[in-house]
C-alpha cells in the first residue's frame, strides 16, 4: 500500500484504500437527487465522478457524495452540479475552458483528446477547402487513443460536437464567400 493511502471501509465492508477507484459512496437515503441544474433548471447529463475529479482545479476535498451532472446550457455559468443540489462548479473551478459554454471561442478545444479547436477546424477549411477532423478523431477513437471520459468535460465522446463545429464553420465560410 502506498504511503498516501490508508485503509477505509467501502460499502461492502471489505475495506479498500483511499486511492482505489472502486470505492463506493453510500448515498444518504434522505437526500433527494435531481438531474436539473439548480441555476438554470435544465436537465443535466450525469457524469462519472472521475471526469469531475480530472477536471477540477480545486481541492478534491470539495467532492460531494451522490454524484454530479454536466449542464450543457451555453447560457448557464454552471458546468457541474452535485445531484444533491448542494454544490455547483463553474469554469473558474476547472482546469480547462468548456466548449459547450463557449462554442464560438476559436481557442477552446472541441476535441480535448486530439486538441482540435473551432479555429483550427476553420483554418483547415480555409487552407484546403475541406476538414479531416471527423475522420482523424474517428480513427484515433477506433485506435484506442481517446480518453473522452476523463479529458472532455462532458465525460463522453466529442464526435457530435466536432461534427457540429465543422458544419457551423463550413456554413460561416460559405456565407462569408457569398457576401463578398
Amino acid at each position: 500500500m502506498s504511503s498516501c493511502c490508508t485503509p477505509v471501509n467501502d460499502q461492502s465492508g471489505q475495506g479498500g484504500d483511499c486511492c482505489s477507484t472502486t470505492l463506493s459512496v453510500v448515498e444518504p437515503a434522505a437526500v433527494e437527487l435531481s438531474r436539473h441544474c439548480p441555476a438554470c433548471g435544465k436537465k443535466g447529463k450525469k457524469v462519472d465522478i472521475n471526469t469531475v475529479k480530472a477536471m477540477l482545479d480545486i481541492s478534491l476535498h470539495t467532492i460531494r457524495p451522490g454524484g454530479y451532472a454536466f449542464c450543457r446550457n451555453e447560457d448557464c455559468p454552471v458546468v457541474y452540479f452535485a445531484l444533491d443540489g448542494e454544490q455547483t462548479l463553474t469554469e473558474a473551478d476547472l482546469r480547462v475552458a468548456v466548449h459547450q459554454k463557449r462554442p464560438d471561442d476559436d481557442d477552446v478545444f472541441v476535441c480535448y483528446c486530439f486538441r482540435h479547436t473551432p479555429g483550427s477546424i476553420r483554418a483547415e477549411l480555409v487552407e484546403t477547402g475541406q476538414s479531416t477532423v471527423v475522420e482523424t478523431v474517428t480513427e484515433g477513437t477506433q485506435g484506442g487513443q481517446c480518453a473522452c471520459d476523463i479529458r472532455n468535460p462532458q465525460g463522453s465522446c466529442c464526435l457530435g460536437n466536432v461534427r457540429a463545429t465543422v458544419k457551423r464553420a463550413k456554413l460561416e465560410l460559405e456565407a462569408a464567400a457569398v457576401s463578398v
